[in-house]
């Protein structure tokens, strides 16, 4: 069952919605950029994502292979979401950032099992040693 889901930065100046199977998996990885800025993810497929805010004020980060273009607003620096290009998740996607989503959304996320992802040894497959720190 697919629910709509809005969320934004912090001084609102870029807003976002998407429609998210109520049984989505939320996730944190070990790499560098994740693990220094504690994202905590859920994957929504291109088609279901919408920027409905704030395009003007969305400024990308890229390093690495540039698989992933980590989103950041202009003005007060949250990342909202970022956007990529797997074949291994359907090609293009969004990894919504959960604490950026409106409401008790975060709380209702926080209920369920987080998958850990060995980003910073390019394994997602497995978690990482240690995640107390994710």
């Amino acid at each position: 069952m697919m629910k709509a889901h809005a969320g934004g930065c912090h001084c609102g100046a870029v807003r976002f919605e998407y429609d998210l199977d109520v049984a989505a998996e939320t996730s944190r990885c070990s790499c560098s950029i994740c693990a220094k800025g504690r994202f905590w993810k859920t994957i929504a497929k291109k088609d279901a994502f919408r920027l409905v805010k704030g395009a003007d004020m969305v400024t990308e980060y890229g390093f690495g292979s540039g698989t992933i273009r980590h989103c950041f607003c202009r003005q007060c620096g949250i990342k909202p979401f970022g956007r990529g290009n797997m074949e291994e998740l359907g090609g293009v996607f969004y990894a919504i950032n959960v604490a950026c989503l409106d409401g008790d959304a975060p709380l209702q996320f926080a209920t369920r099992e987080i998958v850990f992802q060995d980003g910073a040894n390019n394994d997602w497959s497995k978690p990482p040693a240690e995640t107390r720190h994710l």
